[in-house]
C-alpha cells in the first residue's frame, strides 16, 4: 500500500501482530531484504516494511537527502498514529533512525546495523570504490553516500532511548567510527558480529530477526 508524505509516495507492507516494528533497508535496496526475517518477526511485532523514497516501489526521485528520508518516516509514524515504535535500520536505514531519534520522541527503541555519521566513517577502500562507481554511473544514490550524512556528536548526545549498535567484524564501516557511536549515545550497547560483513547477517537472513528478538525480549 502507499502513503503520501512530504510530496512523495512511500510504498509499505504491514504484517504481523504486536507493537510496531519499522524495518528500513539500505541504499539501493527495498523492503524485500527483510522477507526472511519477517517470517519470524511477524509473530512478535506488527512489522512495517517500507521502501524509502526513490527506492523499490516508492515514487522515483531525482535527488536524495537523508533528512528528507527521516522527515518521511516522521510523517509516516505520525500519520499512522504509531506508539511504542521500535525502529530497525540497516546502513542508510540506520542513518535515518539516528536522525529520527535525535530529533523526535517518536521511537521507544532503535537498533542499527552498519551505520555511519559521516562519509569518513567508511573504510577508505569502500569510499574510493564508491567514488569510482559514481564517476562511471552518476548514480544519485551513490552521490548521497559520498556527501552525507553529517551527524554530529552533539546530535548523538540528544538520543536518550535504548539503542543497539550492530556491526560485522568485516564491515565497511570503520570500527573506531562504530565505537564513537556507542560512546556518544548514552543508553546504547554494542554488538560486533564475528565473521559477518556489512549485510551478510541481514539481507535475506533470519539472523537479524533473532538478534532483534534477543535484544527486545
Amino acid at each position: 500500500m502507499y502513503i503520501d508524505v512530504n510530496n512523495t509516495k512511500l510504498y509499505y507492507e504491514i504484517i504481523g501482530k504486536g507493537d510496531p516494528l519499522i524495518l528500513l533497508h539500505g541504499n539501493g535496496e527495498d523492503h524485500h531484504i527483510f522477507d526472511s526475517a519477517v517470517i519470524i518477526l511477524k509473530d512478535y511485532f506488527t512489522c512495517y516494511c517500507i521502501d524509502s523514497r526513490g527506492h523499490g516501489q516508492s515514487m522515483p526521485i531525482e535527488k536524495y537527502d537523508y533528512q528528507d528520508m527521516a522527515n518521511d518516516l516522521i510523517a509516516f509514524i505520525t500519520q499512522l498514529n504509531l506508539h511504542k515504535v521500535t525502529l530497525y535500520g540497516f546502513s542508510d536505514g540506520g542513518i535515518i533512525g539516528l536522525l529520527i531519534a535525535s530529533q523526535t520522541n517518536l521511537l521507544s527503541r532503535l537498533i542499527i546495523s552498519g551505520a555511519n555519521c559521516n562519509p569518513h566513517g567508511l573504510k577508505i577502500k569502500t569510499y574510493l570504490e564508491m567514488k569510482l562507481s559514481y564517476i562511471l554511473k552518476h548514480d544519485p544514490k551513490i552521490e548521497l553516500m559520498l556527501n552525507q550524512p553529517a551527524i554530529t556528536n552533539e546530535q548523538l548526545n540528544k538520543i536518550t532511548i535504548p539503542v543497539l549498535v550492530l556491526a560485522g567484524s568485516k564491515d565497511v564501516i570503520k570500527k573506531k567510527h562504530t565505537l564513537n557511536l556507542v560512546r556518544e549515545i548514552a543508553n546504547s550497547e554494542l554488538k560486533i558480529l564475528t565473521g559477518e560483513t556489512h549485510g551478510s547477517y541481514i539481507i535475506n537472513s533470519t539472523k537479524i530477526a533473532k538478534i532483534i528478538l534477543e535484544y527486545i525480549k
